[in-house]
């Protein structure tokens, strides 16, 4: 079977976790080059003594690797603004990313929710890990009803976030709560993450809240369950801490007339708690947050490689 040879910018956890799952899972895609600009990261290192051709010169180091004209997508694992820079130098050549950054100067993509709409594009983002665990239950519910407002709290292992998450924090907040509208389908959404210092560090866990009008409660808990199950295809550490949670809403409580404006009918608020658990093919089991981001990317990848496959005579 011919691959599609891919590169991996960046070459901190998320990038070389993502590298080791390409290498060790992926049935269509074949690392093509590591790219850091630290010459003593350990994903260098770690890339070098498996077989991986890498360079410590950035983007600019890419270009000029043999390797590169085969290389046919581009995973960026590196920062927002770091985002914004490769994809301009990288726009000559024709190649696909699959932007890991809340930079979102593509559209968002969220495997269990779109993953094909938007696999003609050059440069599709993968939102954030708090996006990739909680849009796919937003959109669940829409599916059902609609969510006339969402709410997510991400909580992740302060272990967990490095220099690159803790740049972006604003990013995080004001990309995820875009794509909860624009993926998800809520009328309006807010986004929090918390960096939880707990010692030994807890795994990732969401919470995710929607207000609705009168629905079909089980049909929009049973969509919520599949939505899961659909996740934790591809992230098998995804799972439902307890059942879907449904309180009605009093009507006196500012909520209700944010979703019923006054007319006194049913309205409730639709909670799911959601446990992320790692794969540790790199990063420790604590880190959901960077495995969900990874396993949703390498999800796209295989489906770009897949396209390609099939137009190949």
């Amino acid at each position: 079977m011919t691959r599609t040879k891919v590169a991996v910018i960046g070459s901190g956890n998320i990038g070389t976790d993502l590298m080791i799952k390409v290498l060790r899972l992926s049935q269509h895609l074949e690392m093509g080059a590591m790219v850091g600009i630290d010459p003593d990261s350990d994903g260098l290192r770690r890339a070098q003594r498996l077989g991986v051709s890498t360079t410590a010169l950035g983007v600019k180091g890419l270009l000029d690797i043999p390797e590169f004209d085969d290389i046919a997508v581009v995973f960026d694992a590196t920062s927002a603004s770091a985002h914004i820079d490769n994809a301009k130098l990288l726009a000559p050549y024709g190649k696909t990313l699959v932007d890991l950054t809340p930079a979102a100067i593509g559209p968002f993509v969220v495997p269990a929710v779109n993953l094909h709409e938007h696999l003609d594009s050059r440069n599709v983002n993968m939102v954030t890990c708090g996006g990739q665990a909680t849009i796919p239950v937003v959109a669940a519910v829409a599916a059902t009803t609609p969510v006339l407002y969402a709410e997510i709290v991400a909580s992740i292992a302060s272990k967990s976030a490095g220099p690159g998450t803790r740049a972006n924090i604003d990013e995080f907040t004001e990309t995820t709560a875009k794509a909860l509208e624009v993926v998800g389908g809520a009328n309006r959404a807010r986004a929090i993450i918390v960096l939880n210092p707990a010692d030994p560090p807890l795994i990732m866990r969401d919470t995710v809240h929607c207000l609705i009008g009168d629905a079909d409660l089980d049909a929009v808990e049973g969509g919520v369950v599949a939505m899961v199950d659909a996740v934790a295809a591809y992230v098998p550490g995804y799972r439902l801490k307890r059942r879907v949670q449904f309180r009605r809403l009093d009507t006196h409580d500012p909520a209700h007339d944010l979703v019923d404006a006054g007319h006194g009918r049913p309205c409730w608020q639709v909670t799911a708690y959601l446990e992320v658990e790692g794969a540790a093919h790199y990063l420790p089991a604590y880190a959901g947050n960077l495995d969900i981001m990874t396993s949703a990317a390498l999800r796209v990848g295989e489906s770009l490689a897949a396209r390609t496959e099939e137009r190949v005579p």
